[in-house]
């Protein structure tokens, strides 16, 4: 089949290049950002009095129908077709005779795919931030469940210091509204228009960019039609911030992994999220958990893609940039599924909070709080420090924890030491006390809460 572009040269290539050169397998599913384009397109035509009013009446009623026999399967998206681009135009075409070869003026495939591109992100990231705010929500009401909980405080994934388990998960609320906040600043910079830049000098036609703009949704020009077409910066801000999700989804599926394991036994996970072993009848795996860490590093190789194809590409559009898409729908649809599969799987968890309990009075975790003691009793905090480090070492050669040590014991190492030190190493002091903004105390757990009702 000749293509549309047959001119220069006869339109027909090998079918193994025809194969290479072909888009339409993944660039099909930006049929609605490009019928949008193109209905905006035809507006802006007419306006200028570059095509008729009715020539662009009906163009627009033709592209609309298309749209509609797409969405409803009527019309069949033919896989032989070199792009969706050119797959549009010609059941427009086909449709409508001449009318529909003149919508292509003043206008090419480059601005057009570039246009598409910003036209399905901006899509996207607004999809994006509800899947975000879904989980945020889905973390703060377990976080409201479980707000008094205690539990092991990790550093060097050893036991620190006691803190809340809701403390503990709001931290990752904390991330994924930074996340958001992310998303926002790439579409500040999506919502620029493209379109009139054509191939990379614009076009002789008396056109209105503006209007164009605008009829879509967007209040700005690329205001040099060589970096309209040429950069993908934008995609790859986009890939950056679907990476930096990933990462903390990793993170925290890295802890409900380790929280629901034997050894651990913080949490349950629903059956709904959990798979068996095909061997051993006993086993409840947290796959899905397993999964969205697995799936970072995929993401992480699709921003990787993008980097290295455009690292060396000169001025303006070269075809090694349709190698923008099939990475970047993978990310996409790879973070929408983690993050839908996310947010119910934390909904569904079940807290064990006798186990966080239990575990957080293991490993001297007041230890610190011993130290702060023996600071308001005017003792240095340096010398504090190693007095309650060698009542450690003594609590462990005599198998004690300090809860349990005899004042007399404590006496040894200081007469600063009275009976009130057991208040103030008794965990849910430990917690309580810890009334510095942003700390793990109850009421620093609620400030937290409230902030995050704004994006749950």
């Amino acid at each position: 089949m000749a293509k549309m572009w047959a001119g220069r040269t006869a339109g027909e290539v090998n079918s193994l290049a025809d194969s290479l050169n072909s888009s339409i397998g993944f660039d099909c599913r930006l049929y609605r950002q490009d019928i949008t384009g193109s209905m905006a397109h035809a507006a802006m035509l007419s306006n200028q009095g570059i095509i008729t009013l009715d020539e662009a009446d009906c163009i627009i009623s033709a592209l609309k129908q298309i749209y509609q026999d797409i969405e409803t399967g009527k019309l069949e998206i033919d896989p032989k077709a070199e792009d969706i681009h050119m797959f549009v135009e010609q059941v427009l075409t086909e449709r409508i005779g001449d009318a529909g070869k003149k919508l292509h003026t003043a206008r090419s495939r480059n601005d057009q795919v570039a246009l598409d591109m910003r036209l399905y992100l901006r899509d996207f990231s607004d999809e994006l931030t509800e899947l975000l705010k879904a989980l945020i929500k889905a973390i703060r009401d377990k976080a409201q469940q479980n707000k008094e909980v205690i539990m092991p405080g990790y550093t060097h994934l050893q036991h620190a210091q006691p803190v809340l388990f809701s403390h503990y998960i709001l931290a990752y609320a904390m991330m994924f509204t930074r996340d958001i906040g992310r998303v926002a600043d790439c579409r500040k910079r999506l919502i620029v228009s493209p379109i009139g830049s054509c191939a990379l000098a614009g076009t002789t036609y008396n056109t209105d960019r503006l209007f164009e703009a605008r009829q879509l949704g967007f209040d700005e020009i690329c205001l040099n039609s060589m970096d309209g077409v040429s950069d993908r910066d934008f995609c790859v801000e986009m890939l950056s911030a679907l990476s930096l999700i990933m990462m903390h989804l990793s993170r925290l599926s890295e802890e409900l992994i380790l929280w629901s394991s034997q050894e651990f036994g913080f949490v349950e996970m629903s059956d709904d999220f959990s798979t068996g072993s095909s061997i051993m009848p006993q086993k409840k795996n947290p796959d899905m958990a397993e999964l969205c860490r697995g799936k970072t590093g995929r993401v992480y190789g699709d921003l990787m893609g993008l980097l290295t194809t455009l690292k060396g590409l000169p001025l303006a559009y070269n075809k090694d940039m349709q190698e923008d898409k099939e990475g970047l729908f993978d990310a996409c649809d790879t973070v929408s599924l983690c993050l839908r599969v996310c947010a119910p799987m934390i909904e569904s968890m079940k807290v064990n909070a006798e186990a966080m309990q239990q575990a957080a009075k293991k490993g001297f975790m007041n230890a610190t709080d011993l130290a702060d003691y023996l600071v308001l009793k005017g003792l240095p905090f340096r010398d504090a420090y190693k007095v309650s480090g060698s009542v450690v070492s003594h609590c462990i050669r005599t198998g004690h924890i300090l809860e349990d040590l005899p004042l007399e014991d404590y006496r040894k190492f200081s007469e600063l030491i009275e009976n009130d030190v057991y208040q103030a190493i008794y965990l849910g002091n430990c917690v309580k006390r810890r009334i510095s903004a942003g700390g793990t105390s109850v009421e620093s757990v609620e400030e937290q809460l409230a902030y995050l009702e704004e994006f749950a």
